[in-house]
């Protein structure tokens, strides 16, 4: 079965688009839309994999930032905040003047780790974020 292609206008940063049409090249994709429709398979299988995370989960919250963009600290906070109950340590590593890197060592119900990790990446300045969990079932 042959499904229609639809047609999308994306804006992004030069240097985003220069280091998407480098792995385009290496991985010997035809086309950017071919690297596009990889990427966003990807993306939505990641996505799919985060509402799957069920039970009690340990793990951690990888997450870089742009320091540089007004209120996100503050926001990042307060999401810690709210979500205190999941948190049991976290590292903050300055990486350069506009850049933070967080670390945030979670144990909880995998529902709720799984919020957690999606209001983080949703965020506008979070440039990566990476949610690693495991299992504690015996």
């Amino acid at each position: 079965m042959e499904t229609e292609l639809m047609r999308i206008g994306v804006s992004l940063p030069d240097t985003l688009l220069s280091k998407f049409d480098e792995i385009v090249e290496k991985r010997g994709y035809s086309s950017r839309s071919e690297g596009m429709r990889d990427a966003i398979r990807s993306y939505i299988s990641h996505y799919e994999w985060i509402n799957d995370v069920k039970g009690d989960r340990i793990g951690t919250i990888a997450v870089i930032y742009d320091n540089t963009k007004k209120g996100l600290s503050n926001i990042l906070t307060n999401i810690q905040h709210n979500y205190s109950h999941l948190i049991r340590s976290s590292v903050h590593v300055y990486l350069d003047r506009e850049n933070c890197f967080e670390l945030i060592f979670i144990n909880g119900k995998g529902e709720d780790i799984a919020e957690l990790a999606e209001s983080i990446i949703a965020l506008k300045g979070v440039k990566f974020s990476k949610l690693t969990t495991i299992s504690l079932n015996k």
